[in-house]
């Protein structure tokens, strides 16, 4: 699972307050056990799923579900794939028809996907035109069926030529109503990278918005949106990142209110970041209109990269709130999130998130973090499952999903005793987090590899949960799998 490349004032103390979980009556009692992984079918003649690459899932129910990823195929070209669940039963593969101006290798990349409901689902992402440009898609699942990709429009300020516009996260919160953001370049004199939002509103989608960045911003703003999430139809709040005119790294979010976008804001650190704080948001959550939020990371005044998070409350978002790590972290821990799904809430201030950092012997590590009661408790090691030696640099926990209060999993990667990347799902019972469980890979695979693992991992109320990632069938060539809950 390799990463995704990403002021000055005295150091606050961070009081870590133990806070009692809140009433677990009717919660899942128990940790679920793990099938083994089964491989996910690729369309006839395809050669295995290039770097792993199949890191988005949607299940509006327990059993009906949607992966996307890409595939290369016979002729080793990357396509774009789709995999629907149903009624617990996995469908034939369908490789994504891109919209019609597409290159003849177009390159069609899935970047996220969402649901309505079963069999209304929405994939988002990016493909080439013949010109070398890039354009963003969107395919929609409608009545169980896959229809063709098509190229939504971009800003009227879009360059023409030269672009590398794409949808990087899509929301739907219900049938027919859903909203996708990302990135494209404008035509300035100074051409910029800015954002963008396009919305689905009862089945048909519209044009887009332009997000722009906020006051202050650089001429080439960089702006990035990359997380979106839908309380209800129409209010909606977004997060990502931009440079100031000192080229500095600000976390930005961007809210949705009755259908219409306000203006972007910048995202307050802790007290104790520095000037040059380089702060990035990497998840976000909404458990209702004006409620969401935020987690990411920033320098403090010494360099070192930690963890914080932010909530909008009545639609208003708090400064950053900073999170302590494990009580073995280095001075400069590393803090990281993958940017998949490092973030899961059951109310609006009961979340838990995960990622990667140092300890004090320099090894990688994963950690979880829990908010209980509106309160940030100090994060833990994930504790990793027998003969595991560390999480190493491209291990951690990448995924989160929750079932109820106190009762969350968590879908990770790590090194085993000889070295070799593993997959592993770890279980929190009534506020406790227990030692990972290494997941079976098809075939008994040996290992992961690299750039493979669990991308997501969706849970429900009875407990059930599926996972999506991808494995080293050979010495080349990876495969992805889904696993399933018994």
């Amino acid at each position: 699972m390799s990463p995704t490349p990403r002021r000055h004032v005295a150091l606050a103390t961070l009081a870590v307050v133990l806070v009692a979980w809140p009433s677990l009556a009717g919660a899942a009692t128990a940790a679920p056990t793990w099938q083994a992984a089964r491989v996910a079918t690729l369309p006839s003649g395809a050669k295995g799923i290039p770097q792993g690459y199949l890191p988005t899932l949607a299940c509006p129910a327990t059993g009906n579900c949607v992966a996307a990823g890409i595939y290369a195929d016979a002729s080793g070209k990357p396509q774009g794939l789709l995999l629907t669940e149903l009624n617990g039963q996995w469908s034939p593969p369908v490789t994504i028809r891109p919209p019609r101006d597409a290159a003849t290798a177009p390159g069609t990349t899935p970047n996220a996907s969402a649901c309505g409901a079963v069999g209304s689902c929405t994939v988002v992402g990016a493909y080439q035109l013949a010109s070398g440009d890039t354009q963003p898609f969107i395919v929609d699942d409608v009545g169980g069926h896959w229809r063709a990709a098509f190229r939504p429009s971009l800003p009227s300020d879009a360059l023409t030529t030269g672009q590398t516009a794409q949808l990087r996260a899509v929301a739907c919160a219900s049938v027919g109503n859903c909203t996708a953001v990302g990135t494209y370049d404008t035509s300035a004199s100074i051409p910029a990278l800015s954002g963008f939002a396009v919305s689905e509103v009862n089945g048909t989608w519209g044009n887009s918005t332009e997000l722009s960045a906020p006051a202050g911003a650089n001429v080439n703003p960089f702006l990035v949106i990359s997380q979106v999430s839908c309380a209800s139809n129409g209010d909606c709040s977004a997060i990502g990142t931009y440079l100031d005119n000192q080229n500095v790294q600000h976390g930005v979010v961007v809210n949705e209110v009755g259908g219409v976008w306000q203006p972007a804001e910048p995202v307050t650190p802790p007290a104790n970041a520095s000037l040059y704080a380089h702060v990035t948001l990497s998840a976000l959550t909404c458990t209702g209109p004006g409620s969401c939020t935020a987690v990411g990371t920033y320098y403090d005044h010494a360099g070192a990269t930690q963890v914080f998070a932010t909530h909008e409350v009545g639609g208003v978002w708090s400064a950053g709130l900073p999170v302590a790590m494990p009580t073995n972290a280095g001075v400069n821990p590393k803090a990281f999130f993958y940017g998949y799904v490092d973030l899961a809430c059951v109310t609006a201030t009961t979340c838990s998130a995960g990622g990667q950092y140092r300890n004090r012997s320099g090894l990688y590590e994963g950690f979880i973090v829990d908010e209980v009661g509106g309160v940030w408790q100090r994060a833990v090691e994930l504790t990793l499952p027998t003969g595991g030696s560390a999480a190493g640099k491209n291990g951690g926990v990448v995924a989160l999903s929750c079932v109820s209060v106190g009762n969350c999993r968590a879908g990770a990667a790590y090194l085993d005793a000889a070295g070799r990347y593993q997959a592993a799902v770890a279980s929190q019972v009534n506020g406790v987090w227990h030692a990972a469980t290494k997941i079976t890979l098809p075939g008994h695979a040996s290992s992961v590899g690299v750039d493979g693992g669990v991308y997501a991992l969706i849970c429900h109320a009875d407990n059930r949960c599926v996972a999506t990632g991808s494995y080293l069938a050979n010495a080349t060539e990876y495969q992805g799998f889904t696993v399933a809950t018994a």
